[in-house]
């Protein structure tokens, strides 16, 4: 069973690359019960989501 370093690191590094199906279920299994990492994903997700539509021009600034 992961714990929440793991699961955190895990999360971090699923950013950057795809996760093996070795790695997915462990933190599939770990985020169902632990509403702490359950919520770091979520804020990692809007946070990516953030950047992303600002970085296309959309972060809410009008253009001179």
């Amino acid at each position: 069973m992961l714990n929440c370093h793991d699961a955190t690191k895990l999360m971090s590094e699923a950013q950057e690359r795809p996760l093996s199906l070795t790695e997915k279920v462990p933190l599939k299994l770990h985020t169902m019960m632990c509403a702490g990492c359950r919520n770091f994903g979520e804020q990692m997700n809007s946070l990516r989501v953030m950047t992303r539509a600002y970085a296309k021009g959309k972060g809410g600034q009008e253009k001179k």
